[in-house]
């Protein structure tokens, strides 16, 4: 059985025993397992380490995530109705995030641009109380998704630069199929993160609550 921890530790309570959490330990495994494979096709398909470019694609990517999260999806959303279903600045950033993938295709694009958005945030908007477990859960759900999608598609994310058996190129038909079939891939399992791990899992590990 889960018990509680008497501790607190930058405004998180680690409190493990709030009824109907998802287990903290298969949290952990899942981040652990996750990550290992992702390195470990990375690797086996001979995926390429970022170059220059790719880290500027994802310090701009993130950087403009911010400005989008924060100031333009935030103003287009007083012009929408409500709805906790339909976030601006939310879905915004990740399209970003997409189209940052998209240009680098490489295992770990995800996580890190999760990574600086989330400092940056944290840096300029947020502070830095219940870090670094916000910083973990985005990385580590959304980001480590994405990651595991683009080695799945052994680096040809979105059918980008996928060729036949043969080394010759694909017909249009195919790669706008590849890529509508990895975008709701994508957007399946970016559904996952917020139902299941923040508000079942690291919600309760902070704030000693679950739920919306």
């Amino acid at each position: 059985m889960c018990q509680k921890l008497n501790m607190a530790f930058n405004g998180i309570k680690f409190d493990t025993s709030v009824p109907g959490m998802v287990p903290w330990e298969i949290v952990t495994i899942y981040f652990i397992v996750g990550l290992a494979i992702v390195f470990y096709f990375a690797r086996r398909f001979g995926l390429k380490s970022f170059t220059t470019i790719d880290l500027v694609y994802i310090a701009v990517g993130a950087a403009f995530s911010v400005v989008w999260e924060f100031y333009i999806g935030s103003f287009i959303g007083r012009f929408l109705p409500s709805t906790p279903f339909i976030g601006v600045g939310f879905w915004g950033r990740m399209f970003i995030l997409l189209i940052v993938a998209a240009l680098v295709r490489k295992p770990g694009t995800g996580i890190l641009s999760l990574l600086i958005f989330n400092i940056l945030s944290d840096l300029f908007f947020y502070g830095f109380g219940g870090e670094p477990m916000y910083t973990i859960y985005e990385a580590l759900t959304y980001g480590l998704f994405l990651d595991l999608v683009i080695v799945a598609s052994r680096g040809k994310l979105f059918g980008i630069g996928y060729k036949s058996s043969n080394g010759s190129s694909v017909s249009t038909k195919t790669v706008v199929g590849l890529a509508i079939l990895e975008g709701i891939i994508i957007g399946i399992l970016f559904a996952i993160p917020d139902p299941i791990f923040y508000q079942f899992q690291t919600q309760s590990f902070i704030l000693a609550s679950l739920g919306p």
